[in-house]
């Protein structure tokens, strides 16, 4: 297992029957800015540390279920394990870090922050982000972008059909092979100042990766008003 982080102040083991999910966060909504938190046996329990609005540090040491992370602003939250659907649903800042595989539509509808998701993750990754950044350090499943509105999707590995479907402004880069690509997804040109913003995700991400390997794809802007000739697309 990765070193934790140092800061901690208080921990919660989810396998005593006195402590519940909502007691840790009944606790964690109440905490003041700056503190550490630590989470034992969360056994994939469904929506830990969900809403959290404070500089807070949560390391969560296990697998955990539905929704993890969810609503997120300004906490630091690290998943020692594999994440179930929806981890970091709808994070407004902060960084969600999610040290194995994460399940379907990791970050949808994010409004910014960073999610770091080091293995896989599955069908629907990025689904209707709307600024967030996501970098995935293996694999993506299809669908993944899906009407993705603004914010930065990095795949490390491969990427499953229809890649950035419906896509608006959302910017894609795959360093593996796509099997397809969604309605309106193009590759695109990979100039200096995207390998340097991706040089910066890549560090901040902690993922040992060449920028120059990727490639970058973003909207063809076809879809964006109706036109009769592409009904068929909608």
């Amino acid at each position: 297992m990765a070193a934790l982080t140092a800061r901690r102040t208080t921990t919660f083991d989810l396998s005593q029957d006195s402590v519940s999910v909502r007691t840790l966060n009944s606790a964690l909504h109440q905490a003041s800015s700056d503190a550490g938190w630590r989470v034992l046996s969360p056994r994939g329990a469904h929506s830990i540390a969900c809403g959290l609005d404070q500089d807070l540090t949560v390391d969560i040491e296990g697998h955990v279920g539905y929704y993890c992370a969810g609503m997120n602003q300004r906490a630091t939250v690290t998943v020692y394990g594999n994440a179930g659907v929806g981890v970091a649903e709808n994070m407004m800042s902060g960084t969600v870090r999610v040290r194995g595989s994460a399940s379907q539509s990791a970050g949808a509808t994010a409004h910014g922050g960073l999610l770091v998701v080091e293995g896989d993750a599955a069908a629907r990754c990025g689904i209707s982000m709307k600024g967030a950044d996501i970098v995935v350090g293996g694999d993506v499943g299809h669908m993944s972008a899906f009407m993705g509105q603004a914010g930065r999707l990095v795949v490390c590995g491969d990427a499953g059909e229809a890649l950035g479907d419906s896509l608006y402004e959302a910017r894609i880069y795959v360093q593996g092979s796509v099997k397809s690509l969604g309605a309106d997804c193009v590759e695109k040109e990979l100039g200096e100042v995207h390998l340097a913003e991706l040089a910066e995700l890549l560090k901040v991400s902690e993922i040992d990766a060449d920028p120059s390997g990727f490639r970058r794809y973003g909207s063809a802007r076809e879809l964006y008003h109706f036109k009769v000739d592409n009904s068929t697309a909608y």
